[in-house]
């Protein structure tokens, strides 16, 4: 390392709809001392389009910042869609994963958007919708299982937070914390978020080793159910809202019901609960 050679490099990524304005000041708050912040900004209008051309552009600025900096170990923060974009970019880098330090996504819909499924439900390709509906889970999960990684969900109106569902932030080997009454857009703003990224910071966790389910005491049968709908092809974590106007569908046992219910464009929508009108999950 040169003595001119930053201490750590400092990777942020705007989402979708944004530019790298509010994430550039996120980093600008709470980089330490010696650190260099790379903060792409992959245009507005370019969020709308396809999401291969944005991993495209930060995998070729990561690749040449790394290599002008070799020893130089990095941490990643991406907001939404630049939280997906990160994940695409580290899959297809796995070279890299041993010089990362921390991820942290924040309201990252790993999972799938809900609203870009209901957008695009058959994925023809109707804009972004269909690189955001699309289930990265496992992808998530592999790299979280190497790289310790924090997502960051919040809670505006009992599943989301008013764009993302809670639920599509969990995935396996990830810490999760979920913030109360933070909307999607002040996230990049919050304090309790920058606070939230300096704990993790300070003191990054290995890789959990339980998958990440709703935080409600399931049975064993409710843990399994939940797991089997997540790695359904095409199924996103959805909204609860909509469970008191769901039909039962199937029985299971010990009280736990699956329900149906077709919203106007006929999406199916798919709720693990009880009769009593406790929902678990919803997809």
């Amino acid at each position: 390392m040169t003595r001119d050679a930053p201490q750590r490099l400092l990777f942020v990524q705007h989402g979708w709809a944004d530019t790298n304005g509010a994430m550039a000041r996120l980093a600008k708050r709470l980089a330490p001392p010696h650190t260099r912040i790379i903060a792409p900004n992959l245009g507005w209008w370019r969020t709308w389009w396809r999401i291969d051309p944005l991993v495209h552009d930060v995998a070729t600025i990561a690749q040449q910042t790394l290599t002008q900096y070799p020893q130089v170990p990095l941490r990643i923060v991406g907001h939404s869609m630049g939280g997906l974009i990160w994940l695409e970019v580290l899959h297809r880098y796995p070279q890299w994963w041993s010089r990362v330090e921390s991820l942290i996504l924040i309201g990252s819909p790993v999972s799938g958007s809900d609203l870009g499924r209901m957008i695009d439900p058959l994925g023809v390709g109707l804009g972004m919708a269909r690189d955001l509906g699309t289930n990265r889970r496992v992808m998530a999960s592999a790299i979280a299982a190497q790289i310790p990684t924090l997502s960051i969900a919040s809670n505006t109106d009992g599943g989301s937070d008013g764009l993302v569902m809670r639920g599509a932030t969990q995935f396996d080997h990830a810490h999760w914390l979920e913030l109360p009454d933070i909307g999607h857009a002040a996230q990049r703003n919050a304090p309790r978020i920058d606070q939230a990224i300096l704990d993790f910071w300070h003191s990054p966790q290995p890789p959990a080793p339980l998958p990440q389910v709703p935080d409600i005491s399931l049975s064993d049968i409710s843990s399994q159910v939940i797991q089997q709908l997540r790695q359904v092809p095409g199924m996103t974590d959805g909204h609860m809202r909509h469970f008191t106007k769901a039909d039962l569908w199937a029985t299971l046992s010990t009280g736990l019901n699956l329900f149906i219910w077709n919203n106007t464009v006929q999406v199916t929508h798919v709720f693990v609960g009880f009769h009593q009108g406790d929902c678990l999950f919803s997809c």
